[in-house]
């Protein structure tokens, strides 16, 4: 059986160096700040994140460099027979479009597995542990990446947004709305159906948009997830940007009370996210696993 490396980036809200299996190997997503250049996980933390942003400063998100890509790449193929790499969603960045380019060249053609795996966040994270107890199995790298590219779209994310400012400082809505919108207390719901980051309700309040994004769950949970469901093969995930931990704490009891019997996995929603949402959003998520 091949020595498999399980890779992947920041986005899925492990951290480099909270690595929870020694086969998997974390690339940090760089951030802009004012036009300098940080790593999540390893040169910025979450509370400055937020607090550059907050205060104004000009912040986006960018890929990994192809030559940090590389570098990893050639590092652990000194000790593993091939990589599995899973990016971001290639809906959301180019950073898998540009990863793949790289894999089809010398010395990483066949050795090297771009997984077009449409997820982020938690769904990205579950991908990362199923990667790894396929290899267990004694899949090839090749196989890993099939699997994980036929079961990525099972998976759905809602995320409640606390404040419409930095929705409004990205150009997804517009002054005028955003100011209508805090005046009425309204909360957008997004949602992340494999690609891209979409509207998905308005509603009055954090409790409002909380039970209609359980609702969505559910709604999921009973349609087209359901034959997964039956056998066992679902969970549900929880992930917030820079909430109290009493107030996420609270938001989890009352998710757990709407789904008793489903194990709850929880990560950070990460800076590429966070960017995009500012601090106080609050996501959910119902994902398939590979095997119970």
């Amino acid at each position: 059986m091949s020595e498999i490396a399980i890779m992947t980036d920041s986005n899925c809200g492990i951290m480099p160096g909270s690595e929870p299996r020694p086969n998997i190997h974390i690339i940090p997503m760089p951030v802009l700040i004012d036009g300098e250049i940080f790593f999540e996980g390893t040169s910025i933390t979450t509370d400055t994140f937020y607090q550059k942003l907050s205060g104004g400063s000009k912040v986006s998100t960018s890929l990994p460099s192809p030559g940090d890509v590389i570098s990893m790449w050639t590092a652990l193929l000194k000790s593993y027979d091939e990589i599995v790499y899973i990016p971001m969603s290639s809906g959301l960045s180019n950073s898998c479009a540009n990863a793949a380019m790289l894999a089809s060249d010398e010395p990483f053609a066949g050795r090297v597995h771009v997984v077009d795996n449409h997820r982020i966040s938690v769904t990205q994270m579950q991908s990362v542990l199923d990667a790894c107890d396929l290899a267990a199995e004694g899949l090839s790298g090749r196989q890993i990446q099939e699997t994980l590219e036929r079961e990525s779209l099972d998976a759905s994310i809602y995320i409640a947004v606390d404040t419409l400012e930095y929705l409004k400082r990205g150009g997804r809505v517009t002054p005028a709305a955003a100011a209508i919108g805090t005046v009425l207390n309204l909360k957008p719901v997004l949602t992340i159906q494999g690609d891209k980051l979409d509207a998905f309700a308005k509603v009055r309040g954090m409790k409002s948009a909380f039970r209609t994004m359980c609702k969505a769950v559910q709604h999921d949970m009973d349609t087209r997830f359901l034959p997964l469901k039956e056998k066992g093969l679902l969970k549900v995930g929880m992930a917030e940007t820079l909430m109290p931990e009493k107030e996420f704490a609270s938001w989890k009891q009352r998710f757990q009370e709407y789904f008793p019997d489903m194990e709850i996995v929880h990560y950070p929603l990460t800076m590429s996210i966070g960017c995009h949402t500012g601090p106080g959003a609050l996501g959910v998520g119902v994902f398939r696993v590979h095997t119970p």
